[in-house]
Order: C-alpha cells, then structure tokens, then sequence
C-alpha cells in the first residue's frame, strides 16, 4: 500500500480512533476500548464508538479535506468491552466524480464485530462555510 499522508480529519480525537495505515482508497484504523466508554459494570462499550472510530476510517479512505458522511448502513455484530482493540478496515466499492461508497469492517482478533457501508460526498468548500 502506498503511504499517503491524512488530509482530513485532523483534528479527530486518537482516543476515538488512531490511524494505522492510509492508501489510496482504503485505510486502517485501531480502536482501543477504555472504561470512559462503557455503558455498564460489565464493561460494554456503547455502540457509538465502534460507528465513531469506523466513521473515522471511511473518511480517511475518501481523504479530502471536504468529504461528508450522508448515509450510513451498519451492522453490529459482536459486542465490544474495555480493554478490546478492534481493528477496522476499508475498502473503495464507488468512487464517482463527488460520491464515494466505502465499505469498513471492524475486528476484534479474528471475529467480525462490525460492518458498514459509508456513503460519502465531496464538497466544494468546508460543509459550515456553505453559504
């Protein structure tokens, strides 16, 4: 894979999501499971930090300052608690002028615990300076 360097995103919080790896049309980021995200004495992680570290990785794919998620379809498919490290990967499917369609799957050791198709768009200007 050749190294490309993140363009967008920068600001995003490593505790949500660090950024492995970043090519063309595909990248890998690794979610490490805290007790700041648990939900219950048993330790499971709310659902919204897997979709938040996968978002993550689908951006990273698409990698342009603009991009904006517009439609998302995700399954959840094994629960994650602290101490978990779920690794996520991309793949391009679409790549059509301003629209992409990234599928990102998470894994935990050798078990699929999530899997989403992120359907994206690139904007002409930052999505808050639109007007």
């Amino acid at each position: 894979m050749e190294k490309q360097e993140l363009k967008t995103h920068l600001k995003f919080n490593k505790k949500f999501g660090q950024l492995i790896e970043i090519g063309e049309g595909t990248a890998k980021v690794k979610l490490e499971a805290t007790e700041e995200m648990a939900v219950d004495e048993e330790g499971l992680i709310h659902g919204g930090f897997t979709f938040g570290a996968a978002d993550f990785c689908a951006m990273a794919t698409v990698n342009d300052p603009y991009v904006v998620l517009v439609r998302s379809q995700c399954e959840f498919m094994a629960p994650v608690k602290v101490g978990d490290i779920v690794e996520f990967e991309s793949e391009t499917l679409l790549k059509e002028k301003r629209k992409h369609e990234i599928k990102v799957t998470g894994y935990l050791s050798e078990i699929k615990v999530f899997e989403g198709i992120f359907s994206c768009v690139v904007l002409d200007k930052h999505v808050l300076k639109r007007k």
